[in-house]
């Protein structure tokens, strides 16, 4: 029996009492928690003594929404991350075909620039990437469009005569007819998904790298939040080759990937060599700072009414609701704006048959105080990206004006109204940093230094909560997760301070010590 007992720090339990002076864990799980005096003196001859020195022990994370395998993908990319101008997107590329030397038809993808952030403040176009001869694609930091040079359109078939998809836009010259590279929403998705990928050994190493990136962020068990066949398949193969360390919850898109449920239902709702699949995942709608968000009322600068635009018919989504209720599984609908929440409100109220399968609003950013009520009583749950406080606040109330932009991720009023609520970064968009957004949940502070709705922000314990507790709730597993307890899995992390204890502006400078997982030291910082 592999016992191990922590001492000589804090405990913070997130439990009543709250803290504690001693964990002791035996083979995975959670065994007692309690005194200094009283744990050690239970200890054994072949006992672990792990001293933390002043350190704080919590329960460890829990990613409620994020892409795994394409966090992993990106590890291959040419990333474009704080990039401020066309000129900048250039000179990456080039160093990255100088130093990698593509063949002749291999693709080259970058991913991270944000439009809001170039000095020419618009979407590069095909003319930017013409110069490359082989097939280059530009990805978003939202990951919700992109741009492709001419080569790459060619490559997949897209010409003038294209039309758009349902729920997406080819971009398009002054003439209207002629793909200028630019493709959004499913335009963008369906399009990206055909291109050729790494080796499959090639993406499980990517995937190894991605489990360390959450590990050095406290987190324990991770998400795959639109898992298409592709990402399955490397998932499964991973778990079949016992080379998964995080947990890995795997949602499935609808309509298109369903087949994955009836296919491995030993995965549905349990754990496979840490591998399970969660529900199902749609999308309904785009992203508020691509100006895709489906809202009740226009963007603020939009003359000719322009409310972004659903990707789904409210028929359509009734039958998804249906659909995951027939099969018992939970589903996760991605909404930004308060008409999507809408449409996902109302189809779950229709189809609810009182099973509860804990239906997730995923973003929620711009959900209003009356949808909330209603999800409340409905017994849904809101997964917001709090981060968009800092990272898009000031875009946000560009985009939306003062009232409504000052109030995304309405994170107390979802309190108010007896709402679930859990926090996540949607990796890759951005990186995992759960510390990060405990200060944005706190703080609500954006870039320029602008408060975003004093009366939104939350306590500290309440912003861990959306990331421990709850976050297991959210996955059904809040009586294996989410708190030190006896009985539960001993996924913990280590911090250097305790968060409850410091300034709320300082939560994003703590440091992740250790991360822990059935009591395994999976990451640690070399003191």
């Amino acid at each position: 029996m592999d016992t191990t007992i922590y001492y000589n720090g804090t405990i913070l339990t997130m439990e009543e009492p709250l803290y504690a002076e001693a964990v002791l864990v035996e083979d995975g799980v959670i065994r007692k928690v309690g005194g200094r005096e009283e744990i050690l003196s239970g200890k054994g001859a072949n006992t672990e003594l792990v001293d933390l020195h002043g350190a704080v022990l919590l329960p460890a994370f829990l990613d409620p929404h994020s892409h795994i395998t394409a966090l992993a993908q990106t590890l291959g990319l040419v990333h474009l991350n704080g990039c401020k101008s066309f000129q900048e997107i250039v000179q990456r590329l080039d160093a990255f075909v100088e130093r990698t030397k593509p063949a002749p038809g291999q693709w080259v993808t970058a991913f991270g620039y944000d439009h809001n952030d170039l000095k020419e403040n618009r979407h590069p176009d095909k003319s930017l990437l013409d110069k490359y001869p082989f097939p280059v694609v530009v990805t978003h930091a939202s990951g919700h469009m992109g741009v492709m040079n001419r080569a790459g359109l060619q490559a997949l078939g897209i010409t003038s005569e294209t039309p758009d998809p349902e729920g997406g836009v080819i971009g398009r010259g002054s003439d209207y007819g002629e793909p200028n590279g630019y493709l959004e929403e499913t335009a963008f998705t369906g399009y990206t998904a055909k291109i050729p990928q790494p080796s499959l050994e090639i993406r499980m190493h990517q995937m190894e790298q991605a489990q360390d990136i959450y590990l050095k962020n406290g987190i324990a068990t991770a998400q795959d939040g639109f898992t298409k066949e592709a990402e399955w398949k490397l998932l499964h193969c991973l778990a079949e080759q016992n080379r998964l360390k995080l947990d890995v919850v795997a949602y499935p898109d609808l309509p298109d990937n369903r087949k994955i449920v009836s296919q491995y239902p030993s995965y549905c709702r349990n754990y496979q060599n840490h591998l399970k699949i969660g529900g199902y995942k749609v999308f309904l709608d785009g992203s508020p700072q691509g100006r895709t968000a489906w809202m009740s009322q226009p963007y603020e600068d939009a003359p000719d009414g322009y409310c972004g635009y659903p990707v789904h018919s409210d028929a359509e989504v009734c039958s998804f609701m249906r659909q995951a209720l027939q099969d018992h599984m939970q589903i996760l609908a991605h909404c930004n704006g308060d008409a999507a929440a809408q449409q996902m409100i109302d189809a779950y109220e229709r189809e609810m048959t009182g099973e509860d399968i804990r239906p997730v609003m995923i973003h929620a950013q711009l959900v209003r105080p009356d949808q909330l009520a209603r999800m409340g009583r409905l017994g849904m749950i809101a997964s917001f990206f709090v981060a968009h406080t800092y990272y898009w606040g000031d875009v946000h109330v560009k985009n939306f004006g003062e009232a409504r932009g000052t109030a995304i991720s309405p994170v107390r009023s979802a309190i108010d109204n007896g709402v679930v609520y859990t926090f996540h970064q949607d990796t890759p968009v951005i990186q995992p940093n759960m510390l990060e957004t405990l200060w944005c949940a706190a703080n609500r502070v954006s870039k320029n230094g602008y408060i975003l709705g004093e009366g939104q922000k939350v306590t500290v314990l309440e912003a861990l909560k959306g990331v421990t507790l709850y976050a297991a709730y959210q996955y059904f597993e809040e009586h294996e997760k989410g708190s030190i307890r006896p009985g539960k899995r001993a996924d913990m992390v280590i911090l250097d301070r305790d968060p409850l204890q410091v300034d709320p502006q300082e939560l994003r400078n703590l440091r992740v010590l250790a991360t822990i997982k059935d009591g395994k030291t999976l990451y640690e910082v070399k003191r």
